[in-house]
């Protein structure tokens, strides 16, 4: 079996880290038991990735003949490959797709644009702003109410859960979850799992490599 290729970028600063797109894909292979390799583009170079990715972004994964974009995309891809990511069967399939979708859009739309507000400092206020408020809000009480009663979103741990535990992730350090334990609580045990920390702790080795071989080259931070 030819190892799957996952490409992310060769360095980034230290504010990503933890956090860049290509760590929910090792997530996913290292439940799933699935050998890989990592390759890297350059960080400086979009019109490099745009044969593999269109909007010049990180990761894809290529199997073979195959390169998927997306995060999302390459989930459902890997899902359909491993018993350990998605139920065999056809309802419980379709509820972790459904699942999968909603963390990525439903979830994530709102959280991504409130994060950078937060990591930039930025407490400029604008009716723009407080509907953004309200919107993450409403959808962080939603997600209380589903995961008060069960462990992971769909049965067992699933592809759904590796993508919408890492969007709440990036939440998780600004008190949003002080009175939504289930969400905390949801979020501590995806990220109590051997694969998690396996993937967390290479993103953070691969950067931190890149940093050496940077600096023996003389390139600025």
């Amino acid at each position: 079996m030819t190892d799957l290729i996952l490409t992310t970028l060769d360095w980034v600063p230290e504010f990503p880290r933890g956090f860049v797109r290509d760590l929910r894909i090792r997530w996913a292979l290292e439940e799933a038991d699935l050998p890989y390799k990592i390759a890297t583009t350059p960080v400086g170079d979009a019109a490099a990735r745009l044969p593999f990715q269109p909007f010049g972004q990180v990761p894809w994964l290529t199997d073979g003949d195959i390169t998927i974009f997306e995060t999302g995309a390459i989930l459902l891809y890997l899902g359909e490959r491993s018993g350990a990511l998605m139920p065999a069967d056809r309802q419980g399939r379709a509820k972790v797709t459904e699942w999968l979708f909603a963390a990525l859009n439903s979830v994530e739309m709102p959280a991504v644009p409130w994060s950078l507000y937060r990591w930039a400092d930025d407490e400029t206020q604008s009716p723009g702003r407080a509907h953004l408020e309200r919107f993450l809000q409403g959808r962080l009480d939603h997600m209380e109410a589903v995961l008060a009663d069960r462990e992971w979103l769909v049965g067992p741990f699933s592809i759904a859960d590796i993508a919408m535990s890492d969007v709440l992730r990036q939440l998780q350090d600004y008190g949003v979850f002080s009175e939504r334990l289930a969400c905390r609580d949801y979020v501590k045990r995806a990220t109590a799992r051997p694969a998690f920390n396996k993937a967390y702790a290479d993103q953070i080795a691969h950067f931190e490599a890149a940093d050496v071989e940077r600096a023996d080259r003389g390139d600025a931070r």
